[in-house]
């Protein structure tokens, strides 16, 4: 693994935290929805921010 400098650490650092608050409102969106379908679209925009962020916290190890 490449070394990252700064900026790109903090770039990688806001990228995970904007994928932090996906997860957390379209989970909470998700909790709020009525119909299913709405609320199955909701669920799985959560999961494919947490499997983003997950990614992308991946490059720090």
């Amino acid at each position: 693994m490449s070394t990252l400098n700064q900026l790109e650490l903090q770039n990688l650092r806001q990228c995970i935290y904007h994928q932090e608050n996906l997860y957390e409102k379209f989970t909470y969106y998700s909790d709020c929805a009525v119909d299913p379908q709405i609320k199955q679209i909701l669920n799985k925009a959560a999961q494919d921010a947490l499997n983003s962020k997950q990614k992308l916290v991946s490059f720090l190890e």
